[in-house]
């Protein structure tokens, strides 16, 4: 079953179907394309919330939707929790 849901294949980052916990081995599944993905998640993760799925330093544009989302504000490795404290919106930037 899977646990977070990819909406297009280039995206950087999958959401949380369930609340994921630390150290678990989760599959997500591509809404483009029907296939799946598997990652180990590095924190808990809330339902909703985002995972990252690529490696990605401090500084680079985040993809999600096939669109510039965000920017990374410190390093991520795959599986870590994405959120308020390691992406800032380029709204306002």
């Amino acid at each position: 079953m899977h646990k977070f849901l990819v909406h297009r294949r280039a995206d950087h980052v999958g959401v949380a179907t369930v609340d994921i916990a630390e150290g678990e081995t989760i599959q997500g599944v591509y809404m483009d394309d029907n296939s799946t993905v598997e990652v180990v998640a590095r924190n808990s993760i809330p339902l909703g919330h985002k995972i990252a799925l690529v490696e990605h330093p401090a500084g680079a544009d985040v993809i999600e939707y096939g669109q510039v989302i965000g920017v990374t504000s410190e390093p991520w490795s795959v599986g870590d929790y994405v959120h308020t404290h390691n992406i800032r919106t380029k709204r306002w930037a």
